[in-house]
């Protein structure tokens, strides 16, 4: 190696440290700005910036959503429970209505019979039975009208159509009752009630009312025969008759039981006849000014020799007899206490046929009529006399009430 070798490696060497000085401080200042860079948290990060003003409305609107459905679920939950506390509410109401009810018609069945005892009236076996055990059901209880005056037309009754003795019990046994109706006169204990005690003791068949007698209060007779009735026998109707009037027990009751199965039936022919504002004449209306301008007729109602009632409809009358209005006719007493409920009007006319050739002419075609009278006396004319031949010619036979099947 020569000299001038040696001289020229130490000047190459000089340049290498000045480049190297220089490399370095140009990667240091590099080396600053990337890592500068590297390390600044970038602004439009989604994931950690803040919600612009768009953003935060539609959370407003989800979270608002979401309160508002969470209120609804509970409004309705809310609403559920009211509607189930009402339900309770209102079959609690009904149950304590049926109770009371039962609690009014054994209070009224216990004052009819208290008064009955204060006004020195008999009491029938039946109010004894009745008090001592419980009630069973009957179909129907037939009470026939009656006056004192009327002893012939109840022997008339006894010797065609109405079971007597053992008989009449075998009726009873089959569910139903028959009993002559009447009150006491107005001096009680007189002569007038003791020949129908007499006659009671003779025959049984009496119902007792704690009621006055006379012409003039039929409704109210009439009123408290149902009331009565429905308070001492449970049965599905209850039937009024005139002691004019014939009667095909079994027909009947055959009759009847075709609605036992109605609420509120009232059964008769009905007729809609004129409000007589007449005086001294007979049906004289004096409160024909209810019913509108002169002329007008009556609401349909029964006519007033048979008709009957089913056992809810007299239960209403017994409850409410002390506010229900009494005109001059029973009949038309007993339409105006119905025209204002649900009840419905059943007109059969078989319930009001002609004495014979009528009646017997609609048996020999196998329609026999449940009862027959004469329009023209308003029953039977000379019933006592004549009952027994209508009997005759138009009964339905003693075997037709053993054999029937109600």
């Amino acid at each position: 190696m020569t000299w001038k070798s040696r001289g020229e490696l130490p000047s190459r060497t000089v340049i290498s440290q000045r480049w190297a000085l220089f490399l370095c401080l140009g990667s240091f200042c590099a080396g600053m700005l990337f890592t500068t860079r590297i390390w600044t948290i970038p602004e439009n990060n989604k994931g950690l910036a803040r919600p612009t003003a768009a953003e935060a409305d539609k959370l407003n609107v989800v979270s608002e959503g979401c309160n508002s459905r969470i209120l609804q679920e509970l409004e309705m939950k809310r609403d559920k429970d009211i509607y189930g506390e009402v339900y309770k509410s209102h079959n609690s109401i009904q149950t304590l209505d049926k109770t009371i009810s039962n609690l009014e018609m054994e209070l009224a069945a216990a004052r009819a019979t208290q008064e009955s005892l204060r006004s020195g009236a008999p009491v029938s076996d039946d109010i004894r039975m009745s008090e001592s055990s419980g009630k069973r059901k009957y179909i129907m209880v037939v009470g026939i009208n009656t006056a004192f005056s009327s002893r012939k037309r109840r022997d008339s009754v006894r010797a065609t159509w109405m079971p007597q003795g053992e008989k009449r019990k075998k009726l009873e046994e089959k569910g139903i009752i028959i009993r002559f109706v009447i009150g006491h006169s107005a001096t009680s204990g007189g002569i007038l009630d003791r020949a129908i005690e007499a006659e009671d003791r003779k025959h049984g068949d009496f119902l007792r009312l704690n009621h006055v007698e006379g012409y003039l209060e039929l409704s109210a007779k009439t009123k408290t025969y149902f009331a009565t009735a429905v308070n001492l026998w449970d049965a599905d109707f209850y039937v009024k008759v005139d002691d004019d009037v014939h009667v095909n027990i079994a027909t009947l009751g055959e009759t009847l039981v075709r609605h036992r199965s109605k609420p509120r039936v009232y059964i008769g022919c009905m007729k809609s006849g004129p409000v007589l504002s007449q005086k001294g004449v007979r049906y004289h209306e004096p409160e024909y000014w209810k019913f509108g301008e002169a002329g007008n007729k009556y609401f349909r109602h029964a006519t007033g020799q048979l008709y009957a009632i089913s056992n809810d409809l007299a239960t209403y009358i017994s409850i409410n007899q002390d506010v229900l209005h009494k005109y001059a006719n029973e009949d038309v007493s007993l339409g105006s206490w119905f025209i204002g409920l649900d009840v419905e009007h059943i007109d059969d006319r078989r319930l009001c046929c002609g004495t014979p050739p009528d009646c017997e002419w609609k048996a020999q075609a196998g329609n026999i009529c449940v009862a027959s009278f004469d329009w023209s006396c308003s029953g039977i004319c000379r019933s006592a006399e004549r009952i027994k031949e209508v009997h005759r010619r138009c009964g339905e036979g003693e075997n037709a009430l053993w054999s029937a099947s109600f």
